[in-house]
């Protein structure tokens, strides 16, 4: 089903909108990845939505064929570290500033999954579940995903012990099985959450 908010007459006068998303503010490890996507006007895919509804596969394609159609696609990344300097919320919107500047076209209208960001000019949105709403936000949300989900498969092969292939960085059993284990991994691991605290001396 079409995500068509976007399309509403409000819009009309805006050529260029920007979805924006982000992908990793739960998890205790691995960085915040916000991605800014632009798509041609009246642009429709029907298997474009929210990432959580779609399997790892489908997620994948769908990032190829974004990057493919988009007329602009940016991506932001904030590390565990300046996650636990700031907050969890801070970072997130400083990844959706940086995929907002690393766009090549300027947008005129902002529709962002449930954050507004101050110190920007242009005219913006946020909408609740906006990645379940609106097409932009959908394929952000995608490349926001899939980007951070690959950096978690990196980090696999650097820390085979934790299976963040398998978790990416998310309160799982297994990954707190791992964390009582082998304990957390410096400048990876959030200390500022909860369930890390503990690790701190």
């Amino acid at each position: 089903m079409p995500l068509l908010y976007q399309d509403k007459p409000e819009f009309s006068s805006f050529k260029h909108i920007a979805g924006i998303d982000e992908a990793g503010r739960g998890p205790w490890a691995g960085p915040v990845v916000a991605s800014a996507v632009i798509l041609p006007k009246g642009y429709i895919h029907p298997d474009i939505n929210d990432s959580k509804q779609l399997s790892e596969s489908k997620r994948e394609q769908l990032f190829n064929i974004i990057m493919q159609d988009a007329l602009a696609v940016g991506v932001g990344i904030i590390d565990a570290p300046t996650i636990d300097q700031t907050n969890i919320l801070k970072a997130t919107k400083q990844a959706m500033h940086i995929a907002l500047k690393n766009l090549n076209i300027k947008p005129d209208f902002l529709l962002i999954d449930a954050v507004r960001l101050e110190s920007v000019d242009t005219p913006q949105m946020p909408l609740i579940k906006g990645d379940t709403l609106a097409l932009p936000i959908a394929a952000a949300s995608i490349i926001a995903k899939v980007t951070r989900d690959r950096i978690m498969r990196q980090s696999h092969i650097k820390y085979p012990q934790y299976r963040f292939d398998l978790h990416k960085g998310y309160g799982t059993k297994l990954h707190q099985f791992e964390l009582d284990q082998y304990g957390p991994i410096p400048n990876w691991h959030r200390f500022s959450y909860r369930p890390l605290k503990k690790y701190v001396k």
